[in-house]
């Protein structure tokens, strides 16, 4: 069992839900990184995704693009991520993955990015564009390491291939709740709870969902029926510079986001 499976299977056995907020690495910079991965470990989140910036993000909206390009207009390395990882590591409960594209892996080789990873403190990975059809060899290298591999289901994957999916994922499935990219929604699909309990009955891996959630009652509904809900435009806006360019102190920032997330985590349901 990786570590994001034992999290996930002692909060189901405390009737807990898991909040997964995610961030970008470096943006705006690897130390707020850090102080806010510190923040969402405080704050008892589920377990923390970071998105490893790429020059053409997979799914990912305007927020989060323009995050990745903040963040690689300023030079940012994987090795400096995995880096930073590794010295927050000791220091916290909450496991960390990352979102990743494949070509980043496959350009560091499969076993060696697996093996970076876990150095780093790394727990998993979702890997929006590598297919549950070309995974193999992927689902190999991580299933000898116990190294979660996350997989994505849409609401326009079709049932049989939902149900591969979500029996080949490990550490828990990303269910995506609305077709499209990434972005902060006012209202989410009224088929949701629907799915996402058809899906949970198709594995015994623990389902979140994500894409659009930005409220906390969104995240109340969510989590009666999900083991995990995951927000990140929400969480990625506020770290954002202001429209005239100007950027909050470091420690302006991290009491932003902590407060919000803080107000999520209080959202959750309860109901096992």
């Amino acid at each position: 069992m990786s570590k994001v499976d034992r999290r996930l299977e002692a909060f189901r056995q405390q009737g807990r839900k898991a909040l997964v907020p995610f961030i970008t690495a470096g943006d705006p910079d690897l130390d707020t990184m850090c102080d806010l991965i510190r923040a969402f470990d405080r704050l008892g989140c589920g377990v923390c995704e970071i998105g490893i910036p790429y020059s053409d993000p997979i799914a990912d909206g305007p927020v989060i693009q323009a995050s990745y390009t903040r963040a690689l207009d300023r030079g940012l390395k994987v090795e400096a991520v995995f880096e930073r990882l590794s010295r927050i590591a000791p220091q916290i409960e909450m496991p960390v993955v990352v979102m990743v594209s494949y070509a980043i892996v496959y350009r560091m080789g499969l076993e060696s990015f697996v093996e970076r990873a876990q150095a780093a403190g790394v727990s998993g990975a979702i890997i929006p564009d590598l297919l549950v059809d070309d995974s193999a060899e992927m689902d190999a290298v991580c299933r000898s390491r116990d190294f979660s591999l996350i997989r994505l289901v849409t609401p326009t994957t079709p049932e049989d291939r939902a149900v591969k999916i979500a029996r080949e994922s490990t550490g828990f499935v990303y269910y995506v709740s609305v077709t499209g990219i990434t972005g902060e929604r006012v209202e989410l699909p009224k088929e949701i709870t629907e799915r996402i309990q058809w899906l949970q009955q198709q594995t015994d891996v623990p389902v979140c969902v994500g894409f659009g959630v930005s409220q906390p009652e969104q995240v109340t509904a969510l989590s009666r029926v999900a083991a995990g809900v995951i927000v990140g435009s929400a969480i990625v806006r506020r770290l954002a510079p202001a429209a005239d360019g100007s950027i909050k102190p470091r420690e302006c920032q991290v009491a932003d986001v902590e407060a919000f997330v803080g107000q999520l985590v209080d959202g959750l349901s309860t109901q096992s």
